[in-house]
């Protein structure tokens, strides 16, 4: 990966990372605890998981591994819908930082990933960070609608955003 595409991938992250936030602020402000299956995470709990995999992949490619009970700063999941945008801006803002040190050269180099293998920064930057993102937050949309709010428009137009504008034809 060359300068060029490094430059590439920020700029991918960075417009996920956009509507990101803008799925976080479109939350229904009282369904931090929906859950719409027991055994998985609730609305709240989701939302804070885009974060903390910004966090932990950059921190890993940083530190080129982590310890199991290692973890980044200010990873505390806030409590409340309120609060999960501007944490995950907070978290975002740490985790672009850490990847904008990162060198074309960089990219090739090997780190021990989660799972016991070793991954390249590339691997690690286009796949756990950025395609694990895009993938989240497309469940978040739909637990969005079933907790009863409104999924903000993110790859094109929503339900409702389509209905304005076939009655403004």
């Amino acid at each position: 990966m060359s300068a060029h595409e490094l430059e590439r991938f920020i700029a991918a992250w960075e417009h996920e990372a956009e509507s990101t936030a803008k799925m976080l602020r479109a939350l229904p402000a009282n369904q931090y605890d929906f859950r719409p299956d027991a055994g998985g995470r609730s609305l709240g709990e989701l939302a804070w998981h885009l974060a903390e995999a910004d966090a932990y992949m950059t921190l890993l490619i940083e530190r080129g591994g982590l310890r199991p009970d290692e973890k980044p700063p200010g990873i505390e999941r806030p409590r409340t819908v309120a609060e999960l945008a501007t944490g995950y801006d907070r978290v975002h803002a740490d985790a672009i930082a850490r990847v904008r040190k990162l060198k074309s050269e960089d990219l090739d180099r090997k780190v021990m990933f989660f799972d016991g293998r070793e991954r390249s920064v590339r691997e690690i930057l286009w796949g756990p960070l950025l395609h694990h993102l895009i993938h989240h937050r497309g469940q978040l949309s739909l637990m969005c609608r079933l907790a009863g709010g409104v999924a903000p428009s993110i790859m094109g137009p929503n339900r409702e955003d389509t209905a304005v504008m076939r009655a403004a034809r």
